[in-house]
């Protein structure tokens, strides 16, 4: 047997070409290859290498950033069951974060397991033990972890408070995902005791603000609606300050507030009251209402996903301001 005899009578044509070159131990016995012949082709000079405990790569260069993170996974066990996936900075490369080093200059690959699984980190592959494990996006034929998680995981691991502040802002300003799941991430790795962290978040939601401003710009021009007033306070003549808008058509007493407050953490014993922001929010929101002015609330979520469908909330509501009693006249004020 010379170092071009087939592996086995199980030929490798059923897997793709990376999972050719990276094979475990198990993989390799399944396809006739002793663990005395696989140690032989490992020896110096030797045309394979381990690349990990019981994981090998099947020629002697240096390996890709695709074949160290087949050969982290493999190392881990089990993708195929969902108790395993890549995180952190090498999940959020692949997908395809701009901001984060190259997948063969990372000299860890990040994957997480349960928090049960009995193995070591080893080599290039950080094991991140979780108790829940996330539903994975699959990239490359990989099972990935969502860029929410994959952020929070990456954050853990960084120190430097520009790195931090480019990882989030780039996730909302590219569409990767919304600043609410970002926050809700960063909330439950307790991360926001971190000042660091907290400095980037406040960039995230203002851009998170500033990306969904854009969007209902968009939608009212792409779907023909009416154009309001931007950014406005409202007030009566001589009284309070009613509060202020993110889009308001007077003639139709129709405002629109974008739902971009960061989630706040449930606390056992909470009431309906017990976040000042969201209750002084509804308030503000019954009191417009009590006067006649319509106020929709958006997510940017749907800004992003169903515009469509906001439209068309927009255009009902819009519509049916000639059915309701006349507006108390308002002060429209720039904010």
């Amino acid at each position: 047997m010379n170092h071009n005899t087939p592996l086995s009578p199980r030929p490798l044509s059923d897997l793709s070409d990376v999972r050719r070159r990276v094979l475990s131990a198990a993989q390799l016995r399944a396809r006739g290859v002793t663990a005395e012949r696989t140690a032989e082709r490992c020896g110096p000079g030797g045309p394979w290498q381990q690349l990990l405990p019981g994981v090998f790569l099947l020629h002697p260069g240096t390996p890709t950033g695709e074949e160290r993170l087949h050969a982290a996974v493999t190392y881990a066990g089990r993708p195929e069951e969902g108790e395993v996936m890549v995180t952190g900075l090498a999940a959020l490369a692949l997908h395809r974060f701009t901001s984060v080093p190259s997948l063969t200059a990372l000299e860890r690959i990040d994957v997480l397991v349960p928090r049960a699984r009995r193995l070591r980190s080893a080599g290039c592959a950080r094991l991140i033990r979780t108790h829940a494990m996330p539903r994975p996006d699959v990239v490359t034929g990989l099972p990935v972890a969502p860029v929410a998680r994959a952020l929070a995981d990456a954050v853990a691991r960084l120190t430097d408070p520009g790195a931090v502040r480019r990882l989030l802002t780039e996730a909302v300003r590219a569409g990767h995902c919304e600043p609410a799941a970002v926050v809700a991430e960063l909330t439950r790795a307790r991360l926001l005791s971190r000042p660091h962290v907290v400095d980037a978040v406040d960039s995230l939601l203002a851009e998170g603000r500033a990306v969904a401003e854009g969007r209902l710009y968009d939608l009212v021009r792409m779907y023909g609606l009416p154009e309001p007033v931007w950014n406005v306070d409202l007030r009566l003549p001589g009284g309070p300050q009613l509060g202020g808008v993110d889009a308001y058509w007077p003639a139709e007493a129709v405002a629109v507030e974008l739902d971009t407050r960061a989630p706040r953490p449930a606390v056992a014993g909470d009431g309906p009251d017990a976040d000042p922001e969201w209750s002084a929010s509804g308030r503000r929101r019954e009191h417009l209402e009590r006067l006649g002015i319509t106020v929709v609330r958006i997510a940017p979520r749907k800004l992003r996903d169903v515009p469509v469908q906001q439209a068309m909330v927009l255009r009902t509501a819009l519509m049916a301001s000639s059915d309701r009693e006349p507006t108390p006249y308002v002060v429209v004020l720039p904010r």
